[in-house]
Parts: C-alpha cells; sequence; structure tokens
C-alpha cells in the first residue's frame, strides 16, 4: 500500500472521476460492493449487521474513469454515542459526493428501514442509483413481488440496477451506470491506490473482523482496536495492538479458554494482514477493558471515532 504523497498524473481526454456514497440499512452488503468495485479487500465484512464505522474510501481507476467509493456505516436507529456518531457520518456523506448509489437487500422486499432511508435521499440534487443486491438469493417466487416493493420505492428518475456483490453478476452494468453519471475530472488519487486510509487503520480493521467472525454475537459491538506499535525490519514486520472491550466477561470471551480464542484471532487476522504487507509478519494481541467506551464522546475521539464535517 502506498502513502499520499505520491505524484498524481494528469489523465487522458475527456476522463471522468468523482465520489460515490454507497448508503443503505445495516447488512445490506456495503463492504462487500466496495471490495468487489475495488478488486481487492479495503472494507472489512461480517455477519454482523453495523460492522462498518469509519466512513471509508475505496478508490476504483480505470481507462476511463476514477470512482471514489465512501462506504458508510449502515443507517439505523442509534442506540449509543456511538450509534449517533455513525449515522450522522453517513447521513453527512449524502451531501458530499456526486453520485449516492442507495443499497438494498433485493433477496426480500422493501421495509421500513428502507423506506426511511429512500426519504433522506428524496430532495437530493445529486443523482441517485438504486442497487438491489444479493441478486444470488432472490428466489424465482418472490422476485415479481420484490422488484414491485423497490419500484414503488423509487423516484420516477432513480435508475434501478440488480446484481451480486458476492458473485460478481450485474457489477459491470452497476460500474456502467455509476461511470455514466461523473462529470469529467482528475484523477483525485494516485491511479495505483485502492484507499486513502493509511496501512495501520485497515491492520485494526482486519483485526476487528476477525473477532465478529470468531465470536460473532458474543462480543459483538463493544470491540474498538488501537494499533499500539509497529516495528519494520527488512526481515519481519512486529504489530502490537490492544483490543479494548467494555466489561470484563468481554476480556474473557476474547482470550478463551487456556488463551486459544486470542491465539485464533491472532492467527486468522495475521493471514489477511499478510495479504497487505509483503515479508513475514508478528502479531501480538492484549486484550484491556474500558468500561463504556461507546457512551464517551472523549474515549470515542481517542479510538479513532469523530464526527465528519
Amino acid at each position: 500500500m502506498h502513502e499520499l504523497s505520491l505524484p498524481i498524473p494528469t489523465p487522458p481526454p475527456n476522463y471522468k472521476s468523482g465520489f460515490v456514497a454507497i448508503i443503505g440499512r445495516p447488512n445490506v452488503g456495503k463492504s462487500t460492493l466496495t471490495n468487489h468495485l475495488v478488486g481487492q479487500k479495503v472494507a472489512i465484512t461480517s455477519p454482523v449487521a453495523q460492522t462498518t464505522r469509519n466512513r471509508l474510501q475505496g478508490i476504483l481507476t480505470t481507462d476511463t474513469a476514477q470512482i471514489v467509493f465512501v462506504d458508510t456505516p449502515g443507517i439505523h436507529k442509534p442506540h449509543h454515542q456511538l450509534g449517533k456518531v455513525l449515522v450522522q457520518n453517513a447521513k453527512s456523506a449524502i451531501y458530499a459526493v456526486d453520485v449516492v448509489l442507495f443499497l438494498v437487500d433485493g433477496s426480500t422486499v422493501a421495509g421500513g428501514g428502507d423506506r426511511y432511508v429512500a426519504d433522506l435521499l428524496r430532495d437530493l440534487k445529486v443523482p441517485v442509483i438504486l442497487g438491489l443486491n444479493k441478486l444470488d438469493r432472490q428466489s424465482v417466487q418472490n422476485a415479481d413481488a420484490i422488484d414491485r416493493s423497490y419500484a414503488e420505492l423509487a423516484l420516477p428518475h432513480w435508475q434501478t440496477v440488480k446484481f451480486s456483490a458476492l458473485t460478481g453478476e450485474g457489477t459491470e452494468t452497476l460500474q456502467t451506470l455509476l461511470v455514466d453519471r461523473l462529470e469529467p475530472g482528475p484523477y483525485y488519487y494516485p491511479p495505483d491506490l485502492v484507499t486513502d486510509r493509511p496501512e495501520r487503520f485497515i491492520m485494526g480493521e482486519l483485526i476487528r473482523e476477525q473477532i465478529l467472525l470468531q465470536t460473532r454475537e458474543e462480543v459483538p459491538h463493544s470491540v474498538a482496536i488501537a494499533i499500539d506499535k509497529v516495528e519494520e525490519t527488512p526481515q519481519i514486520t512486529r504489530i502490537f495492538a490492544t483490543i479494548y472491550v467494555e466489561r470484563p466477561s468481554q476480556k474473557s470471551i476474547l482470550i478463551g479458554k487456556g488463551g486459544s480464542m486470542l491465539k485464533a484471532i491472532g492467527t486468522s487476522a495475521r493471514e489477511q494482514i499478510q495479504k497487505l504487507i509483503s515479508g513475514k509478519i508478528y502479531l501480538e494481541l492484549f486484550v484491556k477493558v474500558q468500561p463504556k467506551w461507546r457512551q464517551s464522546r472523549m474515549q470515542l475521539a481517542e479510538l479513532g471515532y469523530r464526527v465528519e464535517e
């Protein structure tokens, strides 16, 4: 992964570029879609809802366009200070982009959460595309009812496209629609960059992903990761990270019997980080209890969660 100080070249004539916000309820596949379109993993994915926290920018550069995807937290009714920050960040992303991709779960009919998001987007001045994801899971019996429910949701000028972020079916059509709606513009980032996030941020997210996958509902959202130190030599990269939880019982779950859970998390996270960094990797994880960190604006800021302007 490269630093942002790389020189940015001049694009060819008639080149298009812009920012696309991916907006929708939790767990509709926003991160999976970002990763698929960018071509590699920049956002964590999990069967647990509301896993995306920071507004993460994935960058797709082709011969004709550069699309900067803003992968937002799922819009939901917040239950704590962290939730309020996440939803505010998602809403603010709507007004700072060139195109909005409103992503829904196309394997089920539209629900109240989808209608709530649609109402937020009704008066937008920028183009909105309604994307029906999870085409691979849509049953033939329910297809007509599902399509009708989203047709009612879409305004006359919202174009609808069906695809599967998991299999890739239909995503080329989606990409074409997005590019069509962009204006001519420059490279915003060097062409070989895939995210504007620093390596440490991605490392922390990959560790958090493994916690979500390994513990599922036991320690869902009470976890924050701090990368304390990264030591690099030509032979090895040593990473030291602290996992913060809110209760001693969550610490016990994360460590596991004889340290087995923490070892499993560390092994899986190291394999994922290995795709990001060349050479050997040593990863050491610590677990600390930080009571009610999600309710404290100061602790949220210290752990990297700030309301974005």
